[in-house]
């Protein structure tokens, strides 16, 4: 029975023995497993902090990227023409099909000082207020006073002489002759300032609302002023009548006068600059240029580029003696741009 009883008291001193190692056993894996959990915990809270930083710095260089793509496209590129702001003299150009589609603008709907584009507007209101070209009046001799103060161009008339509305009409556009348009208000008008209103009243009705003329002949006035987009949606009216393009497009016009009986000769002040009619592409056929020191150097042409037509309005050009007229090659380059993308 003893030995029974030693027996019996050893497998239970075991049990508890094991009992108790398991016991340890376990609580070492309890603590394990918690600091396994822990670390991944503090892993994943780092790999989340460094996800993070790296998500705001990906976000903050493409912050920079984004800043740094405005920068470098600040000049504008027109989609379809190889055509930079940076590489056009003039600060205003606009590009338009002749049935208005808007090409190409660098400050197109900016307002400026339109110079003797004006006389654009001078002609289409004497077209519409003449019944026939081949009527003579006499050019006033008052005006030249005026005339000559402004030191404004003249065609080469003189005082009292004898000329027909044709001829005025070809020596507005094409000689930009100040007492050719002083004349066609006197007459048409009954006074420049009564022919200018009607001149802001066909502006009104063309839609042109970033315009108002003060004078006929486009001296500088700092409330005679338009846009390149103005002045096109002008000269597409104007081009619709046919009087109007027969004057616009020609080179020269030969006519004879009382004064003058060997006749005399208005050349077009566009084509005098320009070397050849023709570029890559296509051809001028006809403009009008324009200059105050206000307005700088100011050029509306019309072209054909390959066999269409479009018409180009620039404005605030330099000038200067080493690369010839940058109205010019402004006009060139953008319809020859024109011309390989078309």
């Amino acid at each position: 029975m003893k030995e029974d009883t030693k027996r019996s008291n050893s497998t239970i001193f075991w049990l508890l023995i094991m009992i108790v190692l398991l016991l340890i056993i376990a609580f070492g894996i309890t603590l394990l497993t918690k600091s396994n959990e822990t670390t991944v915990i503090t892993d994943n809270i780092e790999i989340s902090a460094s996800s993070e930083y790296e998500m705001e710095s990906i976000s903050s260089e493409s912050e920079i990227s984004v800043t740094d793509t405005s920068d470098e496209s600040a000049t504008e590129h027109f989609d379809g023409l190889n055509i930079y702001d940076s590489e056009i003299y003039s600060d205003k150009a606009l590009l338009m099909s002749i049935d208005g589609n808007e090409l190409y603008s660098k400050n197109g709907e900016e307002q400026m000082y339109p110079a003797s584009l004006t006389k654009i507007m001078t002609a289409v209101i004497a077209l519409e207020n003449i019944n026939y070209l081949d009527e003579s009046v006499v050019i006033p001799g008052d005006i030249f006073e005026y005339i000559e103060s402004e030191e404004a161009a003249t065609a080469g008339f003189s005082a009292y002489e004898s000329v027909t509305y044709k001829d005025l009409l070809y020596g507005a556009l094409l000689s930009s002759g100040a007492e050719c348009c002083l004349t066609l208000a006197d007459y048409l008008g009954g006074s420049e300032e009564m022919f200018v209103q009607m001149m802001n009243e066909k502006a009104a009705e063309l839609g042109m609302e970033n315009t108002h003329f003060t004078n006929v002949i486009g001296l500088h006035n700092y409330e005679h002023y338009s846009s390149a987009e103005d002045i096109a949606k002008l000269l597409i009216y104007a081009l619709d009548n046919d009087e109007f393009r027969d004057i616009f497009t020609s080179k020269s016009y030969y006519t004879e006068t009382d004064y003058q009986p060997y006749g005399v000769t208005l050349s077009s002040t566009m084509f005098s600059e320009l070397n050849t009619e023709y570029f890559t592409g296509g051809a001028f056929l006809g403009g009008k240029t324009g200059y105050t020191s206000e307005a700088g150097y100011c050029l509306a042409s019309l072209a054909r580029v390959n066999g269409k037509e479009y018409i180009l309005i620039t404005a605030g050009a330099e000038d200067s003696d080493y690369m010839g007229s940058q109205r010019i090659a402004d006009a060139v380059n953008i319809y020859e741009a024109l011309a390989e993308n078309t």
